[in-house]
């Protein structure tokens, strides 16, 4: 096993990071986690070594690096918070690109998002295009996959919508819901990221599933498996932020943000582009519909709580 290729994964006991992880285990290959979460349940017992980010120390980040042969980057923050910013998230980034350098690593396979621009008014997207430049010009041959929603068991937007839907009589929907987006499934996802690693030429690559559904679409899909049949009420975007804000604080946690909608309802989780993924979204959700939403899944628990596995928070 120690003479088997090296390849390096942000977060293996996360969300889309244990996904690419399986796979790269189930193809012989000796895995290497940075994580923040050393100490977090998972299901790869010792088959995968662990190393902190050592964001605050490069030379410890690079001999992290050392010998790899891919790095696949799953590292990123979904909002502001007291815990955690954007803006430092776009630092820590970087700098693993740097280390990625120095350390000799073949090929870098990068989660990015749809519609990344540097003139977005939204600092996510604004974040993203900024990575995605740095990486194009470091020189690492690298893939960027552009996934608009990720749904999955460990999954947090679906499983959400699901959970409402099953304890409150109306769902609100932000404006006319007519905005579309492309959910796949985490696992085509790892899927696309390890074939991208064996790659050699850049490749920049929507991660889109093959289904596109309005949101309010969506949402009364989502209601029709699990046999919640809700009136759907359109409303002023901020009238349905403050409510899921309110609901955010009852729960302990970030339900929605204000930038979240607004990208949402601007059309950037949709992209003109053939499907990445096979799973459709109905299917799954039709398979899993006696769990889904069962329990409320939190954002903030997660960053909290650094043992146990994601599917149990």
């Amino acid at each position: 096993m120690l003479s088997a290729e090296l390849h390096v994964v942000t977060g293996a006991f996360g969300y889309s990071g244990k996904y690419i992880t399986r796979r790269l285990l189930e193809a012989g290959h000796r895995v290497r986690t940075l994580t923040n979460s050393p100490n977090r349940r998972h299901p790869f017992g010792d088959r995968v070594e662990v190393c902190p980010f050592n964001f605050d120390r490069p030379e410890r980040l690079v001999e992290s690096l050392r010998g790899a042969a891919v790095l696949y980057n799953t590292y990123w923050v979904r909002f502001n918070h007291a815990y955690f910013r954007h803006n430092t998230a776009v630092e820590n980034t970087q700098a693993l690109f740097g280390a990625a350098q120095k350390a000799g690593v073949r090929r870098v396979v990068h989660v990015s998002i749809t519609n990344p621009s540097e003139d977005s008014p939204f600092e996510y997207f604004r974040g993203k295009a900024v990575l995605e430049r740095a990486l194009s010009a470091s020189g690492l041959s690298h893939a960027i996959l552009r996934p608009a929603v990720i749904f999955g068991t460990e999954d947090i937007l679906i499983n959400n919508i699901a959970w409402s839907l099953r304890r409150f009589p109306i769902f609100l929907i932000f404006g006319d819901g007519r905005y579309r987006l492309q959910p796949i499934y985490v696992d085509d996802l790892a899927r696309l990221a390890v074939e991208q690693g064996t790659e050699q030429g850049n490749h920049v690559i929507d991660a889109i599933g093959p289904e596109t559904f309005t949101y309010r679409d969506l949402v009364r899909a989502i209601g029709e498996m699990i046999g919640r049949h809700r009136l759907l009420v359109g409303v002023p975007p901020a009238v349905a932020h403050v409510a899921g804000v309110c609901l955010g604080r009852i729960m302990g946690d970030v339900m929605i943000t204000r930038d979240e909608i607004r990208a949402l309802m601007a059309g950037l989780l949709c992209v003109d582009a053939p499907a990445a993924g096979e799973t459709k979204l109905s299917d799954w959700a039709a398979r899993h519909a006696d769990g889904l939403g069962r329990r409320y899944t939190g954002e903030l628990v997660r960053r909290k709580n650094r043992t146990e596995s994601y599917d149990q928070l």
